[in-house]
């Protein structure tokens, strides 16, 4: 997880001030909770955002995406966007904040 402190401090900037933000270990790396719900989380490097079930083969079309699956089944709803998709602050934020907007959907644990 050492490499995953950058992508971190990242997120936990986009994130922070958010309402109902917490931050749990998860999958080796961190998960980002908004009011108990997985928003965004890091996975050796890779940024993991949750989605809109719906628009999931539409997501995995994007470039430096693809099925987030560390246990061998594909969790539909979910992406791993790979670090190129995320070098650029403008780019971890868009998939950050879309990840955001769909959580917000969602009602609170």
């Amino acid at each position: 997880m050492a490499g995953d402190e950058e992508l971190i401090g990242r997120i936990r900037t986009i994130l922070a001030d958010e309402d109902g933000f917490s931050e749990k270990r998860m999958f080796g790396g961190v998960c980002f909770m908004i009011s108990g719900n997985m928003c965004a989380g890091t996975w050796k490097g890779s940024l993991i955002v949750r989605l809109n079930r719906a628009h999931h083969e539409r997501t995995l079309a994007e470039p430096h995406t693809r099925p987030f699956d560390i246990t061998g089944r594909v969790m539909k709803g979910w992406a791993l966007v790979e670090p190129p998709g995320i070098e650029l602050d403008e780019d971890l934020m868009d998939w950050v904040y879309r990840a955001l907007d769909y959580v917000r959907t969602l009602p609170s644990k």
